[in-house]
């Protein structure tokens, strides 16, 4: 196999310069200048020449060795099918790579990475804060199996001031910042940002509607009533006036508070002196909600106006990674993560592998404090403060009110760590024990459970809940809206069919046959995700008619055997406790009535009934509040917005005559025939 250029990443477009093929070049070959590299690499290099063809593990890495550069950059070994097993910087390619190669030293983990290395590619940068962004962008896309990896990349939520409307409103947001306004935060979940929101609604009386809403109220609403909103859109309040509060809750979120509530406090004083008391129970309340906001963040430290704060806490092989947010000098709440990452690693390196790819694609305060000092910390402050565009400093606290900031977060870390392994162990228990009674191989990782709800088969839909060793694991929960229209309304059966062909379906398409990922027991390291992509078991809600039906569709896509199904049927007179299950191979049975495994079945079909109704109920108030303009052809949302402001209502469109849907701006006399047909039967 000759060598060859591989394509940079899609994060960057450097001019490329390697080895061609052919090519015998040392190490001043694969180097490149300043002039000619790019934003961000010079080159991209597989590093495969005759010399190495045929060679793997420590044999191929040294034949590598020799014609590579002492440049920074960064290295991804793979395994013979092409998975990308591990992905490191270096601040010289040539000296970090050797060490792999002398064999000495290396933990179990590393000394089996290197014997599965199959081939190597190199990308060389400019600098090494240039290794390390690139480092963690790959870590986080290719997710290899031996590196620390993040469990949870979820986006933090935000507070977005709008700033494209005369009448800014106040909204949760989360994603791109597209829109034009102030956006404040981040905040630790999605309830913190909702609590902050309804609290400064109270506080300073901003609208929460959407633009269209606001546009056509002609009276006030219930959140005026309420005294939650001041009604700028039907001039309840005056532009300026509403444009002072709006700047109020600015400087709130700014934080400039004592100043906002001085401010108000005045303001109260005032109107008492002038025996205006309705005013001033109206700042009263406002006063009240503003320390509610703060009575409601914990800490909120004095010397600290801007910082993130992580702590570590190791315990039973898992990591747990304690996160603090403080803006503007207040608590903005914390978020717990559980990060991949081998029981050989030290905590210094697990949280610093950890900074990097949190840090990839979210806002960097201007201090992040840490509990434990992390490898090449200076480094990792250069690189945040380029991805940031500003300073950042990152230091371990000594003393003072930093110091007990990260201790707060680290005893936050404990508890944290504590409950999950707490919750972990007993989970593996009852996993071992399901096993035992159904006869399994093994305990299961991932199980799915189905379940189907509808009204006299309306709105019906198929839901799918997945649990695994750590309990439920919700972002991959599925709904199924059954779309089959030869179906009867009200077939169980039916529908059950639908949801196993095409939940079955897709796995076979995306992930091939069902194949083993054993845990390598010499490592401890998984051999794939924690959860894997197909179920070990599946459990079905139902009896012997619904089984004979998943079985069916499992045979017709090659899936008899591979897949454990298994009944629960409700009980005589529905009771719980008194389920059949129905398994193949064996006859229809009970468990004892307070045995644990029973117990665990029922919560878990009891969360897939809890998600199967709930998703009904979303459908069916969907359709409910369904606009008759949504199933027109050619009627998107400007042109709905455009006929609903013109007539006022749906109903008034399907009463228009051909002349007046003509004269709404946008339509043109093709599509008003097109409406006015849609309307009036004419046959």
């Amino acid at each position: 196999m000759s060598p060859s250029i591989k394509n940079p990443p899609a994060e960057a477009e450097p001019d490329v310069a390697g080895i061609m093929p052919g090519d015998e070049a040392d190490d001043d070959d694969i180097e490149t200048s300043e002039e000619q590299a790019g934003p961000e690499l010079d080159a991209q290099w597989d590093g495969w020449n005759s010399e190495t063809q045929g060679l793997s593990g420590a044999e191929l890495i040294q034949a590598l060795v020799k014609r590579l550069p002492n440049s920074p950059g960064v290295y991804r070994m793979m395994n013979a099918a092409g998975d990308v097993l591990y992905v490191g910087k270096a601040r010289s390619l040539k000296k970090r790579v050797t060490s792999y190669a002398l064999g000495r030293g290396h933990t179990n983990r590393i000394a089996h990475m290197v014997r599965e290395t199959a081939s190597m590619e190199f990308v060389v940068t400019r600098t090494e804060i240039e290794a390390l962004l690139l480092e963690a962008n790959l870590i986080k896309r290719l997710r290899p199996r031996f590196n620390v990896l993040m469990r949870d990349d979820k986006s933090f939520p935000y507070i977005l001031l709008t700033g494209d409307h005369p009448a800014p409103g106040i909204f949760k947001h989360r994603g791109a910042r597209s829109r034009k306004g102030d956006y404040f935060g981040p905040f630790a979940s999605a309830g913190a940002v909702g609590r902050t929101i309804n609290a400064l609604q109270r506080a300073f009386l901003l609208r929460s509607c959407t633009d269209s809403v606001f546009e056509s109220r002609t009276r006030p609403c219930l959140l005026y009533q309420i005294k939650r909103c001041s009604a700028p859109c039907t001039g309840e309040i005056s532009a300026p006036d509403y444009l002072d509060l709006v700047s109020e809750a600015k400087d709130f979120l700014s934080g400039r508070s004592q100043k906002v509530k001085t401010e108000i406090s005045q303001a109260m004083q005032r109107a008492a002196e002038a025996m205006d008391y309705e005013h001033a129970a109206v700042y009263r309340d406002r006063l009240s909600a503003l320390s509610h906001v703060q009575s409601h963040q914990g800490i909120n430290p004095q010397s600290v106006d801007e910082a993130d704060v992580f702590a570590i806490h190791q315990d039973g092989g898992q990591s747990c990674v304690e996160v603090f947010f403080f803006r503007t000098g207040q608590n903005w709440g914390n978020r717990a993560y559980f990060p991949k990452a081998d029981s050989s690693i030290e905590s210094a390196e697990v949280l610093g592998a950890f900074l990097a790819q949190f840090y990839d694609d979210k806002p960097c305060p201007r201090l992040v404090l840490l509990s434990h000092a992390v490898e090449e910390q200076e480094l990792l402050a250069q690189a945040l403060s380029t991805r940031a565009g500003h300073k950042v400093t990152v230091s371990v606290p000594a003393r003072g009110e930093k110091k007990d900031l990260v201790a707060h977060a680290l005893q936050n870390a404990r508890e944290a760590l504590g409950r999950r392994l707490a919750e972990t162990s007993t989970q593996a228990i009852l996993l071992d024990g399901l096993a035992q009674t159904f006869g399994l191989p093994a305990a299961p990782r991932r199980i799915e459970v189905y379940d189907n709800s509808h009204i006299m088969g309306a709105s019906a839909v198929g839901a799918m809940i997945v649990v695994g060793p750590e309990g439920f694991t919700k972002n991959q929960y599925r709904k199924f809206n059954i779309r089959s229209e030869t179906i009867t309304p009200g077939d169980d059966l039916g529908m059950m069919r639908e949801v196993m062909e095409r939940r079955f379906s897709r796995l076979l398409r995306e992930q091939g046959m069902p194949g083993e990922t054993p845990v390598e027991a010499e490592t401890g390291v998984e051999s794939d995700e924690a959860m894997p992509a197909w179920p070990d078991l599946i459990l079905i809600d139902g009896g012997q008619g619904q089984m004979s039906a998943v079985r069916a569709i499992l045979e017709e896509l090659g899936l008899g055997g591979k897949v454990t199904a298994i009944g629960v049927a409700k009980g005589v007179d529905r009771d719980a406790g008194r389920e059949r299950f129905f398994v193949s191979g064996r006859e229809a049975f009970t468990l004892p009535p307070r045995d644990p495994i029973l117990y665990f079945i029922q919560r878990l079909r009891d969360e897939a009934h809890r998600f199967a109704i709930g998703t009904h109920r979303a459908r069916r108030k969907k359709e409910l509040v369904k606009n008759p303009l949504d199933e027109i052809g050619g009627i998107g949302p400007a042109r709905k917005r455009a006929l609903l402001h013109h007539f006022g209502t749906a109903k008034a469109v399907s009463r228009a005559a051909l002349s007046d849907l003509r004269a709404v701006e946008g339509v043109s006399e093709s599509l008003a025939k097109q409406i006015y047909d849609h309307f009036h039967d004419n046959g």
